[in-house]
């Protein structure tokens, strides 16, 4: 069941109005209490049972471990499959007293907004008594039989996408979010839930009817575990989402204060990524492997955060002492992304882009096939921009004399089949492309779209 939010009842009051605020407020409370009288009129106090105990304990455990969407605005709990099978056994009147239970005794525990409470009872309850009230319309006499059955997956459906319809409809007006796009977003989850709770839905009410009780109490401590598990998966997603948006801060953090340091810096990492990005595809790597070689190109830099100023102030004569710390910015950005986590790969050929096919490198001298295909796919790419873009230490020559120079040390320093490969992505391009002087590091970042991947992976 989708349900307005409970975990961050602070982040968004401030950005609802008092007007909106008010104005939900009078719409739930007004629909509730019409709610309340409809189920007081039809209700039929004689069909009560044991069973009708086990279903409502079973929903009100589900209730409480429910399962945040992306967007957090709203989420999904277990609660209305226990209630459909409340429609199924007792009537539309009792599925809304269990749904209108299950909310209450949620918010005593979790006190979130009072405002969200009334649209989970309203937005949770008005579809019991309507998909309940069709129920009873179309269902035959027999419990069992086809037509039973076709008839509880009417409710199941209409109890899904009416409640889809009013959380949604009720939270956008409240925090001031147009209604279809909330409405877009939370439907994602609609397909998935009805194909998840209408089957299971009539598999539980068959297990009703042939095991009474015991299979009743099974079929809802089953939905109890399955409530916590969901909500222990989603609990670890969105850690983990904070965990991947405070490493790629740090990192980015890092690279554009390195870049007021240098102002070449972050321009250069962004067009070493593109090139290596580039030459990844054309070689024939996998969409995983061009944007491992893609971030790796981004970050091949970071070690020279921890390098002294004077090595990075420019007309500055560098001495010995300053070329040995140069050559250890490699090993240096390498530890640094294996400290931040989730960066294993990427710190390997971070370590290895200086790395020369002769052997003839640093740090470690690694030969040929010794040296990731990534930290050879980038070598290639931060020759070419160090060549042709206009705010290195060198007077920037042409992309034709560029590849004239990787080709002269290909075989040596640099890998020929890549060499060759950026000479056909550069034949077809126009001087934007072949000297990188506007590549642009937030662009290439794409933060938010990076922090979704770490976090889904």
């Amino acid at each position: 069941m989708v349900r307005a939010d409970r975990y961050l009842p602070d982040m968004r009051v401030t950005r609802a109005w008092p007007e909106r605020a008010s104005l939900v407020k009078g719409i739930a409370f007004a629909g509730t209490l019409a709610c309340v009288g409809w189920a007081v009129a039809i209700a039929d106090t004689g069909r009560l049972d044991w069973l009708f105990l086990v279903l409502a304990l079973g929903a009100i455990g589900a209730n409480l471990f429910d399962a945040r969407t992306e967007a957090q605005r709203v989420s999904i709990s277990g609660l209305a499959l226990a209630a459909i099978l409340v429609i199924a056994f007792f009537g539309p009147a009792w599925a809304f007293a269990v749904v209108v239970t299950a909310e209450l005794i949620d918010w005593c525990i979790t006190r979130y907004r009072p405002v969200s409470m009334l649209v989970n009872i309203f937005g949770g309850g008005a579809p019991m008594l309507v998909a309940g009230t069709v129920f009873e319309a179309v269902r035959p006499a027999e419990d069992g039989s086809v037509g039973f059955y076709l008839a509880l997956a009417l409710a199941a459906v209409l109890v899904l996408v009416l409640n889809l319809v009013l959380v949604a409809w009720l939270t956008s007006l409240l925090d001031g979010f147009p209604f279809l796009p909330t409405l877009a977003g939370a439907s994602r989850t609609l397909v998935v839930s009805l194909a998840i709770n209408v089957p299971l839905a009539l598999a539980a009410a068959g297990l009703c009817l042939e095991l009474g009780v015991g299979g009743s109490a099974f079929a809802a401590f089953t939905l109890i575990a399955f409530g916590y598990m969901a909500n222990l998966v989603a609990t670890a997603r969105h850690r983990s989402r904070q965990y991947a948006s405070l490493s790629w801060g740090v990192l980015s953090g890092l690279l554009r204060t390195l870049d007021v340091r240098d102002p070449r810096a972050a321009r250069h990492a962004a067009a070493v990524a593109a090139f290596s990005r580039d030459i990844a595809r054309a070689s024939g790597m996998g969409r995983e492997e061009c944007e491992l070689v893609h971030t790796a190109g981004l970050l091949h830099d970071i070690g020279h955060f921890a390098l002294s100023d004077r090595v990075s102030e420019r007309g500055r004569v560098l001495n010995d002492e300053d070329w040995t710390a140069i050559r250890r910015h490699p090993e240096l950005g390498a530890d640094m992304l294996r400290d931040l986590g989730l960066y294993g790969p990427v710190a390997e050929i971070v370590h290895a882009h200086h790395e020369r096919i002769d052997g003839r490198g640093y740090p470690d001298r690694l030969s040929a096939d010794r040296i990731p295909e990534a930290a050879k796919i980038i070598a290639v790419a931060e020759v070419y921009d160090t060549l042709t873009a206009h705010d290195t230490y060198r007077t920037p020559v042409s992309s034709f004399e560029a590849l004239t120079e990787l080709r002269r040390v290909s075989g040596t320093q640099l890998d020929g089949r890549y060499v060759e490969i950026l000479a056909e992505l550069l034949a077809g391009s126009d001087i934007t492309y072949r000297h990188a002087d506007a590549a642009d590091f937030g662009r290439e970042l794409d933060l938010e779209r990076r922090i979704n991947d770490a976090a889904a992976s």
